[in-house]
């Protein structure tokens, strides 16, 4: 039998069962993809209409007016928002890459790393309202008695608060990253006398940086856009950030003050931090596919 024959045995019937189920399931798979896209454009479009028409030079460079007064900025929110999740980067990243390098690298699957992968599950699912709880309860409000909070209302707080949240995604992607590293790249730098944490640092990390990288961006999204962690830690600020262990100024809850008052000036601020936020979101997004792209080995 010839190839032309095989070829035109093997083409299905237009009536084929096969082939109109697999034409619906086609169907399907393109409804629940526009279904997908419609919502996420949808609000990119409302948010990029309402919020465009604030853009200009004095919403980065200039306080929130007071009540009732046009004009100002969000300046201070905009400063504080990247102090909080910059804090809170360098809290959770240390701290998450390590346990996730102890987990991969070190603990053998021991009942500890069960217990530790578990729990990391676990934390990623809570809300982030309790992490805030969790920040308050520990630094804020007075612990025993009239005994004051460690730190009270400040930048720093709001910044436990984030690293909480981000500590699951950072750990549990920097696991699977290192766990899909080839193990004959840590053979072969045992063969040449490395020791295990020689082998850990100078090639099974950079080798998953990639995918590292990718969680730690994806981990600083979701931080930039929370808003009740902050409300209970980092509270509010219509002026410039004092130091990190003041109350400050925060785009989230900023968004969330300004669109419940009765004013159009402090709304329209509201919508451009909306979108401004949604621009951070979408930069750290797209920032780890560029990172994804990068082979790990």
């Amino acid at each position: 039998m010839d190839s032309a024959t095989l070829a035109r045995d093997l083409r299905k019937k237009p009536d084929d069962p096969r082939s109109i189920f697999g034409t619906i399931m086609t169907v399907l798979a393109g409804l629940c993809l526009v279904f997908t896209i419609v919502p996420l454009f949808a609000v990119l479009g409302f948010v990029i209409v309402r919020g465009a028409s604030r853009l200009n030079l004095d919403l980065f460079t200039k306080l929130p007016p007071p009540p009732g007064l046009t004009g100002g900025g969000l300046a201070n929110a905009i400063l504080g928002t990247i102090i909080v999740v910059a804090l809170a980067t360098l809290i959770a990243v240390p701290i998450g890459v390590l346990a996730a390098v102890y987990l991969s690298e070190f603990s053998g699957n021991n009942r500890l790393a069960g217990a530790v992968r578990f729990a990391t599950n676990v934390l990623a699912g809570v809300p982030s309202i309790i992490a805030g709880m969790f920040a308050y309860g520990l630094l804020v409000a007075p612990l025993l008695g009239s005994q004051k909070g460690l730190l009270g209302f400040s930048a720093l707080a709001g910044a436990v608060a984030l690293a909480v949240l981000m500590l699951p995604t950072i750990i549990r992607t920097t696991d699977e990253a290192l766990q899909i590293v080839p193990q004959d790249i840590r053979w072969a730098a045992f063969g040449v006398g490395a020791y295990n944490y020689q082998a850990v640092l100078k090639i099974v990390l950079p080798a998953a940086l990639p995918a590292i990288l990718t969680g730690v961006t994806l981990s600083v999204a979701r931080a930039a856009g929370e808003t009740a962690p902050l409300i209970f830690t980092a509270l509010f600020s219509n002026f410039w950030p004092k130091g990190v262990t003041e109350p400050i100024a925060t785009l989230s809850v900023l968004v969330y003050n300004y669109a419940i008052v009765p004013f159009k000036a402090q709304q329209e601020l509201a919508w451009a931090g909306s979108l401004i936020l949604v621009f951070l979101v979408l930069l750290t997004s797209v920032l780890a596919r560029l990172a994804t792209r990068r082979k790990m080995y």
